[in-house]
């Protein structure tokens, strides 16, 4: 299989990378130099370049917290570009192909943000809840070409983006963990390589992959 995993320099990314890869999969995992997600020339040039992808798995994302009275409209519009916009335009290049071949899986990692939004994070909740109803009206839109297309709630995971925050948030976050511990990027992985290979009749769906409530 052929696969493009977008944001791969990541914690996430990179296992994503890793567990396809060992399946047997072609893994393309560029970095911001060869694909920037925001830019639609960058986009476009990217996915001209190749052909056949099987499974886009849109990870590409950051974080830009403040409140709202201190967040910038350059704070907004760069979350969103990046988490959203990159998301769109990645789907909108690979979904062409797909539909035309009659097979293909469209993947975004959204975030536990989306459904329960945190203070500090109204750009970054606002671009992940958004990706849930990207995916399902495309999952309708692709489902009659026989184009899969879902989306993934890792839950929290000791990555890069996790990294800054304080021990006293961390804390409050396993708190709220009905198991008592996070989730772990190669779990997500070979979630993700499992709903691709082993679910075919599943699309339109949310996957909440942590135990959070």
């Amino acid at each position: 299989m052929k696969v493009v995993v977008t944001g791969a320099a990541g914690g996430l990314g990179q296992a994503i990378t890793s567990s396809c890869g060992g399946k047997g999969g072609e893994v393309l995992s560029p970095g911001k130099d060869e694909l920037d997600v925001s830019s639609p020339s960058s986009v476009k040039l990217f996915f001209e370049s190749i052909d056949d992808v099987e499974l886009l798995v849109c990870n590409a994302g950051i974080t830009i917290d403040k409140t709202i009275a201190k967040m910038t409209e350059e704070d907004w519009s760069r979350v969103i570009d990046v988490n959203l916009k990159g998301a769109f335009l990645c789907a909108r290049e690979v979904s062409r192909a797909m539909a035309k071949r009659r097979s293909g899986h469209i993947l975004f990692i959204s975030s536990f943000s989306a459904l329960h939004p945190p203070v500090g994070q109204a750009n970054y909740s606002a671009s992940k809840a958004a990706l849930l109803g990207m995916m399902k009206s495309m999952a309708q839109e692709l489902g009659r070409r026989n184009v899969r297309v879902n989306a993934v709630i890792p839950g929290f995971m000791e990555t890069k983006m996790t990294a800054p925050l304080s021990d006293q948030i961390k804390q409050d976050v396993l708190n709220r963990h009905v198991l008592g511990r996070y989730n772990t990027p190669e779990a997500v992985a070979e979630f993700i390589v499992h709903l691709h290979q082993h679910m075919p009749h599943t699309s339109g769906q949310t996957f909440n992959l942590d135990s959070r409530i």
